[in-house]
């Protein structure tokens, strides 16, 4: 069985319980030292076969997974979730092609990890209930679609994640200038989660000199959207409210504490 699990940011205690038992099964680990710190290893068997995907390309790392019998659990490490930016697609077609059993274990994204170090709600009530993952085009300009991209999303001025992009700040500020006003608050955030994060609250026209300030390139995630600005929400969420009812909670009038109890588990 070959599992591609995901790392989640960067802490090694927000690897899920099932990826830190996928790892300490393994056989075999391929993981990436410029993605995943060491730290996560911890969770493997001693004598584990470690292979660091850093310097490997695709045909070296199935390469590794045809050395194995079917018998033999490996684990692909992947930064993040596997999801997202995880090139796993690729690995999988190959799994599918040699007839190899296969699993994913979802991991804990950046995206998530970002917003707990900012301290805000992504998808605030009125302010904005959809989010973006996407990246600049770069060096890897033929994956991106037409259009999809920074400059393609940003007039809808959505909460926004872009991925991948640190190594290019003003390139980022065209393109997010390209839809968001340049009071949009945004923050900049290196190596969620990991002992030496960085958290830098900035906004879309100081994106860029902000950027070359911190000098991060790599593991960089930059989120924008007027979700991240400070003070109180500008209202409640209809779930909440007393007035608003559901399949589980009858409407209740103000300050009334019907439906606020819960069986307490023996």
């Amino acid at each position: 069985m070959i599992s591609f699990v995901g790392a989640g940011p960067g802490a090694p205690d927000l690897i899920t319980l099932r990826g830190a038992h996928r790892l300490a099964r393994a056989e075999v680990v391929v993981w990436a030292s410029s993605l995943v710190p060491e730290a996560l290893l911890a969770h493997c068997r001693e004598g584990v076969e470690v292979h660091d995907s850093a310097t490997m390309t695709l045909e070296d790392v199935v390469g590794v997974y045809a050395a194995r019998g079917e018998e033999t659990p490996v684990v692909r490490l992947h930064s993040g979730d596997p999801s997202l930016y995880g090139a796993v697609a690729e690995q999988l077609d190959w799994c599918l092609a040699h007839e190899r059993s296969w699993e994913i274990v979802p991991g804990v994204s950046a995206v998530s990890a970002a917003a707990a170090a900012v301290g805000r709600e992504l998808t605030v009530p009125g302010v904005s209930q959809s989010l973006v993952l996407t990246r600049l085009p770069g060096r890897t300009a033929g994956s991106m679609p037409a259009g999809e991209g920074v400059a393609a999303f940003a007039p809808h001025r959505a909460t926004m994640a872009v991925f991948l992009s640190g190594a290019r700040p003003d390139e980022l500020q065209r393109d997010l200038l390209a839809g968001y006003p340049a009071s949009t608050p945004a923050a900049i955030v290196v190596r969620a989660t990991w002992p030496d994060e960085q958290v830098a609250p900035t906004t879309v026209g100081r994106v860029a000199d902000d950027l070359r300030a911190i000098g991060a390139t790599m593991t960089v995630l930059v989120l924008v959207g007027d979700a991240l600005a400070g003070g109180p929400a500008p209202r409640r969420t209809h779930l909440y409210e007393p007035s608003f009812t559901t399949s589980y909670r009858l409407r209740s009038a103000p300050g009334s504490t019907e439906g606020r109890a819960s069986g307490r588990r023996r």
